[in-house]
């Protein structure tokens, strides 16, 4: 993904569409911590790495939505290629995991949804290229 703020949101409205970044301008964390915060989320996430496809969560396309509100509870939309994905209960601890130890985070909460339904279209050149599709 080549811009972190495609799903990095700030206190968000509750109808934020997955995907798209809505910050309030009236968010107490300073901005230059929550760049650092972004960074370190990102790259944590990174870190997790879907079981039957050589390419990590990130870069899939499998986070939808992540959101750091001003009580710096993080909480992270997040999907599998597939429904019946053999580690559909595990892949949000993973995730959880994952981003727990970013420093300025103090509660994690993952949510897996399904809709919409993911496509090898949300995953990044980076990704497609690991893959060979590119």
């Amino acid at each position: 993904m080549d811009n972190p703020r495609d799903i990095i949101d700030v206190n968000a409205a509750p109808t934020a569409e997955a995907g798209q970044a809505e910050t309030s301008g009236g968010s107490s964390i300073p901005a230059e911590e929550l760049e650092r915060i972004t960074t370190d989320i990102i790259r944590s996430l990174k870190t997790v790495y879907d079981p039957e496809i050589p390419v990590d969560i990130y870069e899939l396309g499998l986070i939808y939505k992540v959101d750091l509100n001003d009580d710096r509870l993080l909480t992270i939309d997040m999907t599998l290629t597939a429904p019946g994905c053999p580690v559909a209960g595990e892949m949000p601890g993973w995730v959880e995991g994952a981003v727990r130890g970013v420093d300025g985070v103090e509660d994690v909460s993952v949510n897996m949804v399904f809709e919409p339904p993911w496509t090898p279209e949300r995953m990044s050149d980076e990704a497609k290229l690991e893959l060979g599709w590119l």
